[in-house]
């Protein structure tokens, strides 16, 4: 059995409709995110309250498209000022997108950015 594993992660940053089939999450990959939707990385959006999360990933013979939902909390999203300049998208790490989808924060893995000092 093939297990799939992405090259990448990436998550979209905006909330999702999470109505939204293949078809539309392929579109608003190429047309928000301005990335192609069959490059083998995984896309994953959310819903307004981050309690679910959908992801599409391209495996070289067709589309996956996986739903996850927490029955508590809710998953950790970067806000808009923590991206760089992705087109509204942000990476993750294995590590980090382990922890994401368990629900904790894995924002908390590596160090935060220090503040610079003046005195």
């Amino acid at each position: 059995m093939n297990v799939l594993v992405p090259q990448q992660v990436w998550l979209a940053i905006e909330p999702i409709d999470m109505r939204i089939g293949i078809d539309g999450l392929a579109t608003r990959v190429q047309q928000s995110l301005a990335r192609s939707p069959c490059d083998g990385a995984a896309y994953v959006f959310r819903n307004r309250r981050s309690s679910r999360i959908k992801v599409l990933v391209w495996d070289s013979t067709g589309v996956w498209c996986c739903q996850r939902r927490l029955h508590q909390g809710s998953f950790v999203w970067p806000s808009r000022v923590d991206t760089s300049v992705n087109a509204g998208t942000h990476e993750l790490s294995t590590a980090q997108w382990n922890w994401l989808i368990t629900g904790i924060d894995w924002q908390r893995l590596s160090p935060q950015h220090t503040p610079q000092w003046s005195f």
